[in-house]
């Protein structure tokens, strides 16, 4: 009874010292505006505008079984979405940090699933060396298995919100390079085998509604790996989240763009936001204040499940494909530029 006291007694005061942090607030005031943001955007543009909607696309016969490389697929969203792809008649590529979670997660799809085509590779998506590492052996699988040297679809969805300065082995912020650097890294890595498929292939990239709250920032090397946070006494985590989230949805735009001026180019690539989902990226956050957040979000309505949230990762990664440089959120498709 007594430890259990002192255990409270601790993550109350580790509440309270994150309440006077101004990442506190920056999570509970823009970030709920910024949520409401994208929900009045997307309600607007149904009242008074044209909302663009696009059917799935998964039923189109092609030469070969498609082959789906989902990050962060040990839990979560990414989870969900490798199981759904995998129902889908998807190859699913599942990548991830853990080892044993990622068999975990193997064997769970399975169970549901006894048709799932899956492979597991485990890799750190914040670390270039094992970016390599893990394209060299994709490569080496594929050969081996006598499949065809290409990708179909590629969904960036690792991600993390760290509460702590912590710097990876080639010198960047971790939360900088698995939200953001990471991947940029593998994407362009992996586009040779992007643009190699005989059937249009696609990226989708992960994003997310805190990259309204953003302002005054700049695009320089330090801000980009993160180094500019090193020196700062408090380590600005809600900032560093919501930068790396909007750099990720500006190498979307950027990306595109890039493609498009190749004439031979049959790669599209679409942003979403799947909203507030509950998941375990709040880990770091103090108990207290995460399970105050999610009570919240829930009585307004706002937070959805993993398994609720995918459909929208599921409709980027199944839309037409001629459907390009778009910004997916609720169901429905916006231009990148309009939303940055």
């Amino acid at each position: 009874m007594v430890a259990k006291m002192r255990i409270m007694s601790k993550e109350l005061v580790e509440a309270f010292r994150f309440i006077c942090t101004v990442d506190f607030w920056i999570m509970a005031v823009l970030w709920t505006f910024s949520l409401l943001a994208s929900y009045w955007q997307f309600f607007s543009h149904g009242l008074f505008g044209r909302i663009v909607s696009f059917p799935r696309n998964a039923n189109i016969e092609v030469p070969l079984r498609p082959l789906c490389i989902i990050t962060g697929a040990t839990s979560g969203l990414g989870a969900a979405a490798a199981y759904a792809l995998s129902k889908e008649g998807f190859i699913v590529v599942l990548v991830g940090r853990s080892a044993h979670r990622l068999s975990e997660r193997v064997a769970e799809i399975c169970k549901h699933n006894k048709d799932a085509h899956l492979k597991a590779f485990q890799a750190d998506i914040s670390s270039i060396e094992s970016i390599l590492h893990f394209r060299c052996s994709l490569e080496q699988w594929l050969l081996e298995s006598n499949m065809h040297a290409s990708v179909q679809l590629l969904i960036n969805n690792a991600g993390m919100l760290a509460t702590s300065c912590r710097i990876t082995a080639e010198g960047f912020d971790e939360m900088m390079a698995t939200n953001y650097m990471g991947p940029f890294f593998l994407t362009k890595h992996l586009l040779p085998l992007l643009r190699n498929s005989p059937v249009p292939s696609r990226i989708v990239n992960v994003t997310s509604f805190t990259h309204r709250s953003v302002c005054g920032v700049t695009f320089d090397k330090e801000s980009v790996i993160g180094k500019s946070s090193f020196r700062m006494k408090q380590y600005p985590c809600a900032q560093i989240y919501g930068y790396s989230k909007l750099c990720l949805l500006l190498f979307s735009y950027e990306l595109h763009r890039r493609l498009r001026l190749e004439s031979s180019c049959h790669v599209s690539i679409l942003a979403v936001d799947p909203g507030v989902v509950k998941t375990s990226i709040m880990r770091e956050v103090p108990p207290y204040l995460s399970y105050t957040a999610f009570a919240f979000l829930t009585a307004m309505g706002l937070l959805d499940s993993p398994e609720g949230a995918v459909n929208s990762v599921l409709d980027a990664a199944l839309a037409p494909p001629a459907t390009t440089a778009a910004y997916m959120g609720d169901s429905d498709f916006f231009p990148l530029n309009r939303l940055v």
